[in-house]
């Protein structure tokens, strides 16, 4: 006869080797579904000026001392990045700014926008060499935008108009605004949604 005790081990074993395999399993579903999700875009809060609108000519200063306008008669596009020293997530995004600066520096500026104490900044600015791009601190100019959430960006063509925006995470999130400036979306969403309802009209006509 079987000890009682003996056989409860072995079923626990069981029990836990076939949880295992059903983790392992999940794991691997779950990867595969990762792989067939469209990538989510810069998620765009319905605050501010809306895209394909004239955004609004903001007088800022430049950390260096240099008067610079905001909006219309700039001489590229513009990318708004609005962040905080006391933000993980900006921080975070920094290089993959960097990044892309030195890969679209032909066609596109990148700001940095905030507010607060300058020698909050001073010290943020030092720690990650962000000599190189320029800083702006100005409250009228978050309130222009009506920025509630950080890190947000705001892609402005040279005209002024706003051509996409959202609240970024990510360096998908961030290469989204620029996917949705080049194909004239708002959005990669809505792009999206726009070839589903293609799709849907023509398996309809079929």
């Amino acid at each position: 006869m079987i000890d009682p005790v003996v056989l409860s081990i072995v079923v626990l074993w069981v029990m836990v080797i076939a949880l295992g395999v059903c983790v392992l399993a999940l794991s691997r579903q779950i990867g595969i579904l990762y792989e067939r999700i469209a990538p989510m875009g810069a998620l765009m809060m319905d605050h501010g000026p809306k895209v394909g609108e004239l955004a609004p000519s903001v007088e800022v200063t430049t950390w260096e001392g240099e008067a610079l306008t905001i909006g219309a008669g700039m001489r590229k596009s513009t990318l708004l990045f609005f962040v905080s020293p006391t933000c993980p997530v900006c921080k975070k995004l920094l290089p993959m700014m960097r990044s892309v600066a030195a890969r679209e520096g032909a066609w596109l500026d990148i700001l940095l926008a905030s507010d607060g104490e300058r020698s909050e900044h001073a010290a943020f600015r030092d720690k990650h060499q962000l000599g190189d791009f320029r800083y702006v601190l100005s409250q009228p100019l978050g309130m222009a935008y009506k920025i509630s959430k950080l890190p947000y960006c705001v892609l402005l063509d040279a005209a002024g108009q706003v051509r996409a925006k959202g609240l970024v995470n990510s360096r998908e999130q961030i290469e989204s605004l620029l996917t949705a400036y080049e194909t004239g979306v708002a959005s990669v969403q809505d792009h999206l949604d726009r070839s589903m309802k293609a799709a849907e009209m023509i398996s309809g006509k079929v």
